[in-house]
């Protein structure tokens, strides 16, 4: 946990002990990357550190720890603070104040799930939606000849649509699937990787893919992936 409120780092740390975590409070992002020298499963990350920009210390843990869950908390409530953390390589945020429970319970969804656990399994079969083919065993995903490059959670939002192009998903299907079955709390995590995955697919018609398939947002409902006509 990088923290440099003490008040809330010792509430934290303490309840992360008291569910049965091994809690490590650290306040400052160079005494985080050191840390990020042995293994961790979840790292918790508050933007607003003394020492260090929190969104560059975010990218710099990525690429230490790349196989660890890294939940945002922070005090920054704008939408583009929320898109480039998880761009940065976040898996997820809580913006201040927060909930207790609602924190422990999304945190405990995410040690469950992993940040490659993936949505639900297509058995490895190749997803085939017009120029884009989504191979789940291989965690590739191509429009036409153009490899499309993708953070663990996008590969997963993106099969999970593919495997029923045409279909209207919900929301809470999708963060079910996606990210855990007893998802608490907000869905502005699935908005900001959609973003993501129709900026990919358009970067990817752009390098010569062919004609993507778009993703269609049903009001009040979920997500649709449409072929191309």
């Amino acid at each position: 946990m990088v923290e440099d409120d003490e008040t809330i780092g010792r509430v934290l740390s303490t309840s992360l002990r008291a569910h049965g975590h091994s809690a490590e409070w650290v306040s400052t992002g160079k005494a985080a990357l050191a840390a990020a020298a042995e293994p961790i499963d979840l790292t918790l990350l508050d933007l607003g550190l003394p020492d260090m920009d929190g969104i560059d210390l975010c990218r710099r843990l990525r690429l230490a720890q790349p196989g660890c869950v890294l939940v945002v908390l922070t005090a920054r409530d704008e939408e583009i603070d929320v898109v480039l953390g998880l761009e940065a390589g976040a898996d997820d945020y809580l913006t201040k104040p927060f909930r207790l429970a609602e924190l422990l319970a999304r945190l405990q969804a995410h040690l469950r799930r992993g940040p490659v656990a993936g949505a639900r399994s297509t058995s490895g079969a190749v997803l085939t939606v017009g120029s884009l083919h989504v191979d789940g065993a291989a965690r590739r995903a191509r429009l036409g000849t153009v490899e499309m490059t993708m953070r663990a959670k996008e590969f997963d939002l993106l099969e999970r649509l593919a495997a029923e192009p045409g279909a209207a998903i919900s929301r809470g299907t999708l963060m079910a699937d996606v990210w855990d079955e007893n998802w608490f709390g907000s869905t502005k995590t699935l908005d900001v990787h959609i973003a993501a995955l129709r900026r990919k697919l358009a970067q990817a018609a752009a390098a010569g893919g062919g004609a993507p398939p778009t993703i269609q947002t049903l009001r009040a409902h979920g997500f649709r992936l449409e072929p191309p006509s």
